[in-house]
This record gives C-alpha cells, sequence and structure tokens, in this order.
C-alpha cells in the first residue's frame, strides 16, 4: 500500500473513530464531563509538549556545544510537534497518539528507528535516502600519469 493510500485511509477512519469514541464516551460520563476531558487534555497536553520541547532544545544546545551532531533531537523535534498537533486535535484516540509521542523513551525508540533505517552515515556525514548495499565500495583515488 502506498503511503498517500494510508493518509488518505488515516483522515477518513480517524474521524469516524473520534466521533465514536466521543458519543460512547459521552453516553457514560455525560456531555460536560466529555467536554471537560477534551478540554483538560488540550491544556495538560500543551504544558507537557512545551516541556518535553524545552528539554529537546536544550539537549540540542549542548549537543552543539560539545561538537556532537544532535541528531536524535532534530528527528525528536518533529515527532513533538506531530504530538502537540494530535493533542490539540479534539478527541481521545488523538490524545492518545500525542501523548505517546511524548513519551520520552518511546520517542527516542522512533527516533532511533529513523535514524537506522532511513539514513545512513558514510565517512562521517549523513545522507538521508542511500541504501545499504553491500556491493559499494567507498575510497579515494589518483590518477597517475
Amino acid at each position: 500500500m502506498k503511503v498517500f493510500q494510508v493518509v488518505f485511509l488515516c483522515f477518513l477512519i480517524i474521524p469516524f473513530l473520534e466521533i465514536y469514541l466521543l458519543l460512547t464516551i459521552g453516553g457514560l460520563i455525560g456531555v460536560f464531563p466529555t467536554v471537560f476531558l477534551v478540554v483538560f487534555t488540550a491544556v495538560l497536553g500543551a504544558a507537557l509538549l512545551r516541556q518535553q520541547g524545552f528539554a529537546t532544545l536544550r539537549r540540542f544546545q549542548d549537543n552543539l556545544n560539545q561538537g556532537v551532531v544532535p541528531a536524535y533531537e532534530m528527528i525528536e523535534g518533529p515527532i513533538l510537534l506531530v504530538g502537540g498537533a494530535l493533542l490539540l486535535t479534539p478527541g481521545f484516540f488523538t490524545d492518545v497518539l500525542g501523548f505517546a509521542c511524548l513519551i520520552p523513551q518511546l520517542r527516542g525508540k522512533i527516533a532511533r528507528y529513523v535514524i537506522e533505517n532511513h539514513l545512513v552515515q558514510t565517512g562521517g556525514a549523513v545522507h538521508p535516502g542511500r541504501s545499504k548495499d553491500n556491493n559499494v565500495l567507498e575510497g579515494e583515488y589518483k590518477k597517475e600519469d
């Protein structure tokens, strides 16, 4: 299945799932507690996002000051951004996904997966999109006349 098809299915399925969950939970605990929970998770998520974002930014700056490439922090930033967007979207399913993006251990595993499987380090530089081909030899040559 292509990426576009998966994204399209997510845009179709997630709203229906959110409406179902909101109606089901609203039927169990009532309208006002449901609205309160949705608003509370958005406010709590924004506070946690701010805290995690500043912590990631601090690690990013510390790595730069030490002369280390902040690869994990550069991947964790967009993960935090997606998590924040999911938390601000009303609904319980998106809140669960958003809070999952705010868990540092899970975010670190996602970042490690992206770096190891989608970025290949060659000669000290990171090259996105290069495959791990064992038949390629890298080196330097000098033409002698």
